[in-house]
């Protein structure tokens, strides 16, 4: 495989180049069988460079994209990268504040949308002061009417058909490539800057952690706009200069019938998705896949025997984070069973006390690391820099989750220690939540905990006290938060109280929340039968 001095180290450089030495080998392909070669995926690149270019989008400037999983996706992000254009892509279960939170922090003047999520778009435009332009995307092949916005709209084909004249721009390793929005303990979503090189290293490490070759196939049926199928599926496959393969959305019954028609060998499994896959009912033709290896993060310890046995394949875990990728791999022949494996080469890895002192193997502390290179992290939080010197204090980045390492190195993660909640995937601010529930006319106020599931991972439950003389149902409460907020975070659990437990600060004590679980007067939606409108 060949690598990139740092110089080089930027997504433009790199798919211009494999261009040149693949040429027409297939590089992509969606999963209704349409497939785009390195030269057609370079040459759709320089001409979106030159549409965003046109539309008024410099070097340094965001470019703000909600589209679901397809093929332009990509081009968009390998356009942008090639203009020098930060691209800023927003996760689709967003809807009102979440959603112009990111837009105007990441300062977007440019928005590309699916012709499907309009309506979202028009329920805030008069939120959003920094939004000039609006590029509609549409599955359909029929030309639908332009929507009307306060916004410039024009077409996607207008980007696609600029010219495929390379744009002359000094694009550097250090430079920003993505923001990627990842919800904390508190407050609104953080923009993560992440930089070229750290994408670069990222995804080299990971071809060395499932020890790829240019036969394998790349799958992935995560959505593009996480860190994950971009950096552990996109980005290794161009560097082996083979294929990755994508699908719109995971499915658990369809699953191994989709890995079969892609042919894949190699897949990521994230946050509850091992589980969901494990649970299918048995089939003979189980361990009949094209399969070799499961990137779990994590693989539950309780399936991780039969999970290799079940499927014919090697499950190599890791451990990371938005802001410092992916950071301990479990080694490919020596892994341990329930650990995350040991620290990359790029990486030092500690446990430390609540001062920043290393503990002793084997002492639960606060999960830290730091780069042994330049440029292999995260530039900070855009527009926070404040949150930024608490991610980084004394050198080292913080994780906030609680972990330990034992004699040989080997990460052990036991426990959040951030106040944030995680469900299937992904991560929920406490304080979000609490802000659209308490903006219910009948609310008095409220606070979001997390509790664990019959997955393990966490729920959301809100805990609620009505206003005076005000009588709502949990039905209503989450009808209207269907509206406002993405369907992850809408909670499943919903109690009504006197009052919230509180510090003589004022503060909710949201530890007796938490340790007060589901009680007797805890209203359940699975239970109830509700569903969530996505």
């Amino acid at each position: 495989m060949k690598t990139y001095p740092f110089g080089q180290q930027t997504l433009g450089q790199i798919i211009e180049d494999k261009a040149g030495i693949c040429g027409d080998k297939v590089f992509l392909q969606y999963e209704d069988g349409e497939q785009v070669t390195y030269r057609e995926c370079n040459e759709l690149a320089d001409r979106i460079a030159n549409g965003l270019n046109r539309l008024g989008l410099a070097a340094g400037d965001t470019l703000a994209t909600f589209l679901p999983n397809s093929l332009e996706a990509v081009f968009l992000w390998f356009g942008a990268a090639k203009a020098g254009v930060v691209d800023v892509p927003i996760n689709l279960a967003n809807k009102g504040y979440f959603l112009s939170h990111i837009i105007n922090d990441s300062r977007a003047r440019v928005l590309v949308i699916d012709r499907q999520l309009i309506d979202r778009l028009k329920f805030i435009e008069n939120d959003l002061p920094h939004l000039e332009k609006v590029v509609l995307w549409s599955k359909s092949p029929v030309r639908e009417n332009i929507p009307e916005l306060k916004f410039e709209v024009v077409r996607y084909r207008e980007l696609i058909d600029s010219p495929a004249d390379k744009l002359q721009v000094n694009v550097k390793a250090s430079d920003p490539l993505m923001i990627i929005y990842t919800s904390g303990t508190t407050g609104p979503a953080k923009g993560v800057l992440q930089p070229n090189s750290m994408i670069y290293y990222s995804a080299l490490e990971y071809v060395e952690a499932v020890r790829g070759n240019q036969d394998d196939i790349f799958f992935t049926c995560l959505p593009l706009f996480h860190a994950n199928a971009r950096i552990l599926c996109l980005y290794p496959a161009m560097l082996l200069e083979t294929k990755a393969v994508i699908y719109e959305k995971f499915s658990a019954s369809r699953f191994w019938e989709q890995i079969r028609e892609a042919e894949a060998t190699i897949f990521n499994s994230l946050g509850a998705v091992a589980n969901f896959i494990h649970s299918q009912p048995r089939k003979a033709n189980d361990g009949d896949n094209p399969a070799r290896v499961c990137a779990a993060f994590p693989m539950p310890p309780q399936i991780y025997d039969d999970f290799e046995k079940r499927y014919n394949l090697k499950v190599v875990e890791g451990y990371g984070l938005t802001e410092v990728a992916i950071i301990t791999y479990n080694p490919y022949d020596k892994p341990k069973v329930g650990s995350c494996g040991r620290a990359t080469r790029n990486f030092e890895v500690r446990i430390v006390d609540e001062n920043d002192y290393p503990v002793p193997p084997g002492t639960v502390g606060e999960i830290v690391a730091r780069g042994k290179i330049p440029w292999v992290t995260a530039l900070g939080y855009h527009n926070m820099p404040e949150k930024t010197i608490e991610l980084t204090k004394n050198h080292y980045y913080h994780t906030g989750d609680g972990g330990y390492l034992d004699d040989e190195g080997y990460l052990f993660f036991v426990d959040r220690i951030k106040d944030y909640i995680r469900r299937r995937g992904e991560n929920i601010s406490s304080s979000e939540i609490e802000r659209v529930v308490n903006t219910h006319p009948g609310v008095a106020e409220s606070a979001a905990v997390s509790v664990k599931s019959e997955l393990s991972e966490d729920e959301v439950k809100i805990a609620v006290v009505l206003k005076e003389g005000v009588n709502i149902t949990p039905e209503e409460l989450l009808a209207f938060c269907e509206e406002r907020m993405p369907y992850f975070a809408i909670p499943r659990y919903v109690e009504f109280l006197e009052m919230l437990p509180k510090t003589p600060n004022e503060k909710v004590r949201k530890n007796k929340l938490r340790e007060a679980g589901i009680s007797a007067g805890t209203w359940d939606r699975e239970k109830a039968g509700y569903q969530v409108r996505k």
